[in-house]
């Protein structure tokens, strides 16, 4: 039996009024239900075909809406009407949004039935929809169900079967991998890329890999909450920051190898934590990290996560995290963290949301057993929640501080040979260092720009030290514009005893 079809009848016997099962696989999800209401009677609503029986699909009544439905559903007495009965509803989402002009009058009726369920009425209602939406009035009496992806064992047998049904041979090897490649979609997806692979190549081959990942950005930008960052960055785009390079390294080791480091003893990696001065190579750490581990890097907005209705926020926020897990091995990237939390405890309703929502995102951290690799990034750690910076929720928290010499050197030298390789040896980067004292990554990289634009405005075949000086003298440096949030955030790190990127 699985753990999902337990918990579903669990929930039955318990008299739980209203389970909202979050699935677009109807399919699927009326299987499921047929399986766990036993001998009971089922009815089921559609906006498309009204009320029908739910085991054989005879239709009731196709002009009923569901308003009028559950109003002469009550009339008629609930005791003879739902008792040992199944109420499934279909398309629910539209019913209870603000845009439906009876959705308040819907709520109120599907409340009654609630407390009399809570007062023994022997029934349950099995609300089916892709979106969640819960009104206020109701949120007590509902308990979501998230479906799980199907595991490994459970993918390769669907591939073998496919297999079979087609004709093809696939090696074991194959299966074994692409088993591990499907992991994060559903049985429809997985289908439909087999049969793409079969209508383009006429069988399974490792070549059919490459439909896997465009299916898994697809799934990305549809759920609109995570977004798939593309991936560019190398190591030796970073000017510096040895210290967390090197522990990169050691956390890459481990990650490519999960199974032989957990056989050994050693922890799944959860992740770190970036903080420290804006435009010193926080994001681009992120973003070599997923290059290093050769995994997807997601990217959570937390702007996207925050929803308008009662409990749309805490489920776009387990929506989030079961669609990194799904999709692991990858980097789930989390940037200016503080904004996201910023806040919490003022006692205002919507930061009450912010509260539930980091309570949320602290259990997994520290409970996660799933190989996604956090990255949260900060600029100012002194407006974080000091629950987050406890021991065992990150692997470790690293400062990022302005460069020094010869960290500004690197960084002149990787952005003149990105743009002009060939006048990297006409440049004096000593001379340029020297000047640049207080200047941030992102500024180094600025005037670099602004030096080659000049010259080709100037129409000047070869880029000069002069031209790279003179963009200098015409910026400021971040030291000179955050002089005193800098010198406290400095301070603060220090105090802390963050581990200092830099050497």
């Amino acid at each position: 039996m699985s753990e999902l079809k337990e918990k579903l009848i669990n929930y039955i016997d318990a008299g739980v009024p209203i389970l909202y099962i979050n699935s677009y696989e109807e399919n699927k999800t009326d299987i499921l239900i047929k399986e766990v209401i036993g001998g009971r009677r089922a009815f089921e609503w559609t906006s498309a075909l009204g009320i029908s029986d739910f085991k054989t699909g005879e239709r009731q009544d196709s002009n009923l809406s569901l308003k009028e439905y559950l109003q002469s559903t009550i009339s008629n007495g609930l005791e003879d009407e739902l008792n040992r009965k199944i109420l499934v509803l279909k398309d629910i989402h539209s019913q209870l949004g603000e845009n439906n002009p009876e959705s308040a009058e819907i709520i109120a009726l599907l409340k009654h039935i609630c407390l009399k369920i809570v007062q023994g009425l022997d029934t349950v209602i099995v609300m089916v929809s892709p979106i969640v939406t819960i009104p206020a009035e109701l949120e007590k009496f509902i308990t979501i169900i998230e479906p799980e992806y199907p595991d490994e064992k459970a993918i390769a047998s669907l591939i073998k079967n496919f297999a079979e049904e087609n004709e093809t041979d696939i090696s074991d090897s194959l299966l074994e991998e692409m088993a591990l490649a499907f992991k994060g979609l559903t049985d429809f997806e997985i289908r439909c890329i087999l049969q793409l692979s079969i209508a383009t190549n006429g069988e399974l081959t490792r070549d059919d890999l490459k439909f896997v990942f465009t299916q898994k950005q697809q799934m990305i930008q549809k759920a609109g909450i995570l977004e798939m960052v593309p991936l560019k960055e190398k190591p030796e785009d970073i000017g510096g920051l040895e210290n967390l390079k090197t522990w990169l390294q050691r956390k890459c080791k481990i990650f490519k190898n999960i199974a032989k480091a957990a056989e050994f003893g050693v922890d799944m990696p959860k992740g770190m934590l970036i903080a420290g001065v804006p435009g010193c190579g926080k994001s681009l750490s992120a973003k070599v990290t997923a290059q290093m581990f050769e995994v997807p890097l997601l990217r959570l907005d937390m702007g996207k996560i925050l929803g308008k209705y009662v409990g749309e926020s805490e489920a776009n926020m387990r929506k989030a995290i079961l669609l990194a897990e799904a999709i692991s091995p990858c980097v789930l990237w989390i940037d200016e963290l503080e904004k996201a939390f910023a806040g919490m405890g003022s006692g205002s309703e919507g930061n009450e949301v912010t509260t539930r929502l980091f309570g949320t995102f602290l259990t997994w951290m520290q409970e996660k057993t799933s190989p996604v690799f956090v990255i949260a990034t900060a600029n100012d750690i002194t407006k974080l929640p000091p629950e987050l910076l406890r021991k065992g929720r990150f692997d470790e928290i690293f400062y990022v501080g302005l460069p020094n010499a010869e960290e500004r050197k690197k960084i002149f030298e990787i952005h003149i040979a990105k743009r002009r390789k060939q006048d990297v040896a006409n440049i004096n980067i000593q001379k340029l260092v020297e000047k640049t004292d207080g200047y941030s990554g992102a500024d180094i990289e600025g005037v670099v720009k602004d030096g080659i634009e000049n010259t080709f405005a100037d129409g000047k075949p070869v880029l000069t030290t002069e031209y790279i000086l003179k963009a200098i003298e015409e910026t400021h440096s971040l030291k000179e514009i955050m002089k005193d949030s800098i010198e406290k955030l400095s301070k603060e790190y220090k105090e802390r005893k963050f581990k200092n990127a830099s050497l």
